[in-house]
């Protein structure tokens, strides 16, 4: 056979291969294995084919979780654009991709397409999609992970889907704010102010964040200063001392400057009062120490100050119990005076008044009715007053007590006749 009857013959079997081909339904998935970071926008690029003498009228994509086939179908070529985070972009012909937004962890797993026509066709395995984040790893100088001024760090943002190619393009943030472009991020000479919050994420998708890494930066005390804060005028001064450090300061120490030496007086962040002079403070932490500038002081003694206010308030104390001892003495007095007191002339009298019963007997009685039988004899009363000699005034309070009326009966013959003298 000469070669161009070959050649010939190899057409007329491809063109009956396509003529088949083409009356066929095929799907051709561009990648079979799709790898996505988290919160990225990925395409699934799809191909189909048809008979000709069919008419496409709806294509769906599905999503399989797990084997067997469970799963939902998830976006239709019907479907209005925008309604769900899966759009369908292809067409009714030929194209049949996908695109999924702001991708998730949940959306990892296989995906089908289905064609909806008189028979239900579902052609081809699918293909599986993986979703991953950006990892960030640090390279810090101490096994202990401690980061001190002067260090070196290198950060560097890995995409998992490259298989270590680099091949995406990063933007590194702190605190939130782009700060480079760029895998690495190398922080050298590394101070204070580059502690903070970094993260990575894909230049081209800004929701692609990484996990946040929190560089925190120690160092010795900086900035240490005194401030000072006048309680009483010219009595109480309050000395604050302040320093940045990370960690804090540990130690606090007030030293006093007195000649060509200093003197120890505490060790508080705040120093109450003292005598006039020089003063500062020096603080200290595992990384080092710094001391304040020197305060001149221009105040009295605290201890005076101290003395006086108690010798103030002994005095003021003296002075109220004199006069409670006083205001009591003469309560007293005045008391005493209400009750030893004389009184009334007519009180006074009936006191000391001794009562007397004088008996006047009738002289015609017979002699046995002289006896001055007190149930049968006239009785006659007489008051007679004595006057005794004022007593003491401790004798008067107990008389007061003991005051008695002294009744006593005198018997006298009355003469109811007075011509008629008595016989002797």
């Amino acid at each position: 056979m000469s070669l161009e009857q070959r050649n010939l013959t190899w057409t007329v079997i491809l063109l009956f291969l396509a003529d088949a081909l083409c009356n066929t339904w095929r799907v051709e998935y561009q990648q079979q294995h799709i790898c996505a970071v988290k919160g990225s926008s990925v395409v699934m690029p799809c191909s189909f084919y048809h008979p000709d003498n069919v008419r496409v009228k709806n294509i769906v994509w599905g999503h399989v979780k797990s084997k067997p086939l469970k799963g939902c179908w998830i976006s239709s070529s019907n479907w209005r654009k925008g309604t769900t985070r899966f759009r369908y972009i292809g067409d009714k012909h030929h194209n049949c991709s996908l695109k999924i937004h702001q991708v998730k962890s949940n959306d990892s797993g296989n995906y089908i397409i289905r064609f909806n026509d008189k028979i239900s066709r579902q052609p081809g395995n699918g293909l599986s999609l993986k979703v991953v984040d950006l990892k960030v790893f640090v390279t810090k100088p101490h096994r202990n992970g401690t980061i001190k001024e002067g260090d070196s760090v290198n950060l560097t943002c890995m995409n998992s889907c490259d298989s270590g190619n680099f091949s995406s393009a990063f933007t590194w943030f702190k605190d939130r704010e782009p700060i480079h472009k760029g895998p690495m991020l190398n922080l050298s000479n590394i101070s204070f102010t580059n502690s903070g919050n970094y993260t990575c994420s894909l230049t081209r998708h800004k929701r692609t964040t990484s996990g946040v890494i929190n560089i925190n930066v120690e160092y010795g005390p900086k900035n240490t200063s005194v401030s000072v804060r006048q309680v009483d005028t010219g009595i109480s001064i309050t000395l604050i001392c302040s320093s940045h450090a990370n960690p804090s300061v540990e130690n606090y120490t007030w030293f006093k400057v007195v000649a060509d030496d200093v003197v120890d007086v505490g060790h508080q962040p705040v120093f109450l009062c003292g005598e006039s002079g020089h003063y500062l403070c020096s603080v200290a932490n595992k990384h080092g120490s710094q001391n304040s500038s020197v305060v001149t002081l221009k105040i009295q003694s605290c201890w005076a100050a101290s003395t006086r206010d108690i010798l103030f308030i002994a005095i003021v104390a003296a002075v109220a119990m004199l006069l409670i001892v006083i205001t009591v003495i003469a309560i007293r007095r005045d008391s005493k005076r209400r009750t030893w007191a004389p009184n009334t002339d007519c009180e006074e009298e009936s006191q000391n008044t001794d009562y007397i019963n004088w008996l006047i007997c009738d002289s015609d009685q017979s002699q046995e009715d002289n006896q001055c039988e007190a149930g049968a004899t006239e009785l006659v009363y007489a008051s007679v007053c004595f006057h005794n000699k004022r007593q003491s005034n401790m004798e008067q309070q107990m008389d007061s007590c003991n005051d008695e009326v002294i009744y006593s009966t005198v018997c006298r013959n009355q003469l109811l006749n007075p011509s008629h003298p008595e016989s002797p």
